[in-house]
């Protein structure tokens, strides 16, 4: 079932340029501008309109994509039934931090003994754009860090727990002489670290988000040296004196010489298991996803 022109349009209108959307199809650009202006010619009308140097869909373009995303949900889950028949398939699964790649790594060899010859495809990406995979069904599961699930249908979504987010501060630190484990109140914090550099994670982030609020309530404005979602490279230069950072319960690294404190009152984002709205869940998927959960079980 050859399906791959649908992945062309949809891909445009993802990019809202052809020269981003050739690139990420490897394909010429001269070759998907004369296939869409071929397709146009065939449906007799524009799928796309230049806007301000983007391209943005027409009425037409909306219901071209809306039955292309039909059309290869049909494909993608008539190939997993037929896979199921001989107990073969895949299951596409996307993550938004290291905590989920740490449990997938768990998860994987334990499904794989029931399920040998099922395939696992992992994407890793952040909130927004693993959020809009989910909703326009590209990917069958989300393992995801979230600051709520608002965003996602009705009954899709689950809550695995509410994960605690710790100050980090070099062991060295002034600080750590004068308090060795009690909980750090938020007007502390600003008081003993306002001129510090802080190790922020990036805008949109779920951490950012937490931090962000935090800064708000007390009109504070950290100086801020780097920005990086990646938490090792962040633990690695709070290790070595570069700043403090803010890190999740699931991303602490006892062998680093960082003294974690928690915060009074803690900051929590949330951990969840999302699937796309028409999965339909087999016993193959039924079972990856109760290896997840066991994980927050244990």
């Amino acid at each position: 079932m050859d399906t791959h022109y649908l992945n062309y349009i949809l891909t445009i209108a993802e990019k809202h340029n052809m020269t981003k959307a050739a690139q990420e199809l490897y394909v010429s650009q001269s070759s998907l501008s004369q296939y869409l202006s071929k397709l146009e010619l065939e449906l007799g009308t524009p799928l796309f309109l230049r806007t301000r140097g983007e391209l943005v869909l027409t009425p037409a373009g909306e219901l071209y994509i809306k039955a292309a995303q039909k059309v290869l949900n049909i494909k993608s889950q008539l190939y997993k039934d037929i896979s199921a028949l001989e107990n073969k398939g895949n299951i596409t699964i996307g993550t938004t931090s290291q905590f989920g790649l740490r449990i997938l790594a768990e998860v994987i060899p334990l499904f794989r003994s029931e399920y040998p010859d099922f395939t696992i495809e992992i994407s890793e990406a952040p909130i927004p754009m693993l959020t809009k995979m989910i909703l326009d069904e590209r990917i069958d599961i989300g393992l995801m860090a979230a600051n709520t699930i608002v965003a996602f249908p009705s009954g899709t979504a689950e809550i695995l727990r509410d994960e605690e987010v710790w100050l980090a501060v070099p062991a060295d630190h002034s600080y750590c002489m004068k308090n060795h484990d009690r909980p750090v109140t938020h007007d502390e914090l600003i008081r003993e670290f306002e001129n510090e550099n802080f190790l922020l994670a990036k805008p949109g982030s779920t951490l950012r988000f937490l931090t962000d609020r935090m800064f708000r309530d007390y009109q504070f404005t950290p100086s801020t040296m780097c920005e990086t979602n990646n938490i090792p490279a962040a633990m690695r230069m709070a290790a070595s004196g570069a700043g403090i950072t803010f890190v999740a319960e699931s991303c602490i690294d006892r062998t680093m010489p960082v003294a974690y404190f928690h915060l009074e009152p803690k900051l929590f984002r949330l951990n969840i298991l999302v699937r796309r709205k028409s999965l339909i869940s087999g016993p193959a998927e039924q079972c990856f996803c109760s290896y997840i959960r066991g994980h927050f079980q244990d």
